[in-house]
């Protein structure tokens, strides 16, 4: 069995969960006799009814295995709000899209806030492809919000069929779409596929030379970037997902804006040379680990952003990038400090929302490594949300 030292063990059910998964994975992988990672990640996390987004298993909170902006505080969520309020104003049918929205939270929140702010809205939609957290987001909503607002949310396990005017917004959502993983040696460069051991009767690593041509002339130009490497290697990641996803939206989005927040870098701080275990990222009970193969179905795994990446393809796509910047940057400009004086409050509340926003702002925590991108389309009025510092030109 897959173990890590450092790592509780999971419930009877939650193996049997992971077991089941892995049997489908492996009976995959002989069929198809290779599997890139981006192929296991794909399985691993969106397997329906067994992947770790699919399974009913309490993933955000105290009792999951991460936390999220929206969870942390209210004014996240009512920041999102106000800039997309900015948008949503000048929209012939104001609308809005939402992934990745977890136990419903931040739509609440910003279904709320624009209630107080006297936007209309035509439609909230939520992308939604497990069933279980459908069915969550549901109940949430609907004991927290008027009847009215409720009837304006509507789930969808794909992007509408039609073009729409809306404001898109995606609160760590990239960071889990299945990425590659490459290994670069002195002599060669090598992508990660997947093997299974029987001895030790768990997936592994089973690095093979690069036959795709785009990430052939990826690792070309990362070995001109980051120089001479030791016999050690170097490891890292390249997200292949993120252009025909921008795409999509640009399809259906025929006037807005796009709004994505996630942890991150531009290129050039992404693949430094001393980076050389790249982000890989598991979070498995809030404890964050390097071992992907740790129980599938039951742990999270991410790698940080290339928001270079994502301004390249968002421009492909017919896309103007419209801002980037910090978390803390976009929440300052979207109204945090006026959100956080509440003269009325006790002196218990006031200390709770400090706290909660020296969380989201502070450099320590969320406020610099999680930043902001904003695509536009037929939307060119500045963005409040990225006035106080724009980084558009570190990109």
């Amino acid at each position: 069995m897959p173990s890590h030292k450092n790592l509780p063990l999971p419930s009877e059910d939650a193996q049997t969960l992971s077991a089941q998964l892995s049997k489908q994975i492996r009976t995959s992988l002989q069929r198809q006799h290779n599997m890139t990672f981006s192929q296991f990640m794909q399985k691993a996390l969106y397997t329906p009814n067994l992947g770790y987004y699919s399974n009913s298993l309490e993933k955000i909170g105290k009792h999951g295995d991460f936390i999220t902006a929206p969870e942390i505080s209210p004014i996240f969520s009512r920041c999102i709000a106000r800039q997309a309020q900015q948008v949503l104003a000048e929209l012939a049918e104001p609308n809005m899209i939402e992934f990745g929205a977890g136990r419903g939270v931040m739509a609440g929140d910003i279904l709320l806030a624009l209630e107080q702010l006297q936007q209309p809205l035509t439609r909230y939609y939520i992308v939604e492809i497990s069933a279980d957290l459908r069915q969550r987001q549901k109940a949430y909503l609907q004991e927290r919000l008027p009847a009215e607002w409720f009837s304006k949310v509507v789930w969808l396990e794909q992007l509408p069929s039609t073009p729409i005017s809306a404001v898109i917004v995606a609160n760590e959502v990239l960071d889990a779409m299945p990425f590659e993983r490459l290994r670069i040696e002195p002599e060669r460069a090598l992508q990660g596929y997947i093997a299974w051991n029987e001895e030790k009767a768990q997936f592994v690593w089973d690095y093979q030379p690069i036959t795709e041509r785009k990430l052939q002339k990826f690792a070309n130009q990362l070995i001109e970037h980051i120089g001479k490497v030791s016999d050690l290697g170097y490891e890292t990641e390249i997200n292949l997902h993120i252009g025909p996803w921008l795409q999509s939206l640009s399809t259906i989005l025929s006037q807005g804006l796009v709004l994505l927040i996630d942890y991150g870098y531009p290129r050039s701080e992404y693949y430094q040379p001393a980076r050389v275990m790249g982000t890989l990222r598991c979070h498995y009970q809030h404890r964050a680990h390097q071992n992907p193969f740790f129980y599938p179905g039951l742990q999270d795994i991410t790698a940080h952003v290339d928001f270079t990446a994502v301004a390249e393809s968002g421009f492909e796509a017919g896309f103007k990038i419209a801002g980037y910047t910090t978390q803390a940057n976009f929440l300052m400009g979207s109204g945090l400090l006026d959100m956080s004086f509440d003269s009325s409050a006790d002196i218990g509340s006031q200390i709770k929302t400090a706290q909660q926003i020296k969380t989201l702002t502070m450099p320590d925590e969320m406020g610099e490594t999680f930043k902001v991108i904003a695509l536009s389309k037929q939307f060119d009025s500045g963005l409040i949300g990225f006035k106080v510092r724009d980084l558009r030109h570190l990109l």
